[in-house]
């Protein structure tokens, strides 16, 4: 597929948001008295998170060829993934705006009201980051898209990215300490290399799910050879759905991407796990930037190399 920058950036960006957002929900617990009673601890990272998610969700919307209709998306929640992804995005703001109220009105969010909200929060980016994945995932033409583990990837990847920039911002508030933050960071990176690693030896070895004997209704065993093009220019169809990514451009970026968003974040975390007493912020800040920028090669790959059945017969 031909990989759009647009849904690149929104894919990137918010799930890193929503990761974000989960994180510092999860962090509420580990603070200490005096920032559990005061909304201002959570201002930043929540800020942050809606700067990330906002950009990201704007940035899908340079994608869609009418963007003054994407209103219209909303309206489809019964059956459309899209539509569901957008609905569950704007519910994260009524407990986002919560938040924001406390932290200026210098409102506790230690209270009963305030775990509602928190887990509201977490659980709602969460599930948008899984009907996100969804939009890809349920469509059956494109075997790359389809493959179970995709939803798996864009959470991992959106817990993953979150936090490292929850790290980077409030690694004391929190209150984990820099072993702890090595631990996360090396558990994540793991987890997302690891299922990247999986998913591409997946859809390496993948066979199509339809054949041209099975358009033509022939057998399987006989020989079709194409003679002629159907035309003698690019279309729409080659051009969107038949993107030509080399075998070996395929496999250095794959290397690239490993790299970046999880070798250099498990490099920067070892000295934090030795040196606990290591100053963390440019280690975190080197590792969150390298995370984000790994992540942006590995869904550019996740859309260059994926292809729709319907270039089986071109």
């Amino acid at each position: 597929m031909h990989p759009a920058f647009s849904v690149i950036f929104f894919t990137t960006l918010s799930g890193a948001g929503y990761g974000l957002w989960f994180w510092t929900m999860v962090a509420i617990p580990l603070l200490d008295d005096q920032a559990r009673h005061s909304g201002l601890a959570l201002l930043v990272p929540l800020a942050l998170g809606f700067v990330l998610v906002a950009v990201g969700l704007s940035s899908s919307v340079l994608h869609l060829g009418k963007p003054l209709r994407a209103w219209r998306a909303f309206s489809q929640w019964r059956s459309s993934w899209l539509s569901r992804e957008g609905v569950l995005a704007m519910t994260t703001f009524v407990p986002l705006a919560y938040f924001a109220a406390a932290s200026f009105s210098r409102v506790p969010f230690s209270n009963g009201l305030g775990g509602v909200a928190a887990l509201w929060l977490a659980v709602g980016s969460i599930a948008t980051v899984l009907c996100t994945a969804m939009i890809y995932a349920s469509l059956r033409p494109i075997p790359a898209w389809s493959h179970r583990l995709v939803p798996a990837v864009y959470l991992v990847f959106a817990l993953h990215t979150g936090a490292l920039i929850a790290l980077t911002i409030g690694l004391r508030t929190f209150a984990i300490g820099n072993e702890g933050a090595a631990l996360l960071i090396l558990l994540t990176s793991m987890l997302a290399w690891r299922l990247k690693r999986r998913y591409w030896q997946d859809i390496d070895r993948g066979v199509l799910p339809v054949t041209r004997n099975s358009a033509l209704g022939l057998p399987a065993d006989r020989e079709i050879k194409q003679f002629e093009r159907p035309h003698t220019e690019a279309n729409y169809l080659t051009k969107e759905m038949g993107f030509v990514l080399a075998r070996k451009h395929s496999r250095r970026l794959r290397l690239i991407a490993v790299l970046l968003f999880a070798l250099v974040p498990a490099l920067c975390a070892l000295p934090l796990w030795f040196v606990p007493m290591a100053h963390p912020t440019p280690l975190l800040a080197l590792a969150c930037a390298s995370a984000l920028l790994g992540t942006f090669v590995e869904r550019w790959l996740f859309f260059a190399e994926a292809k729709h059945v319907v270039m089986t017969y071109y």
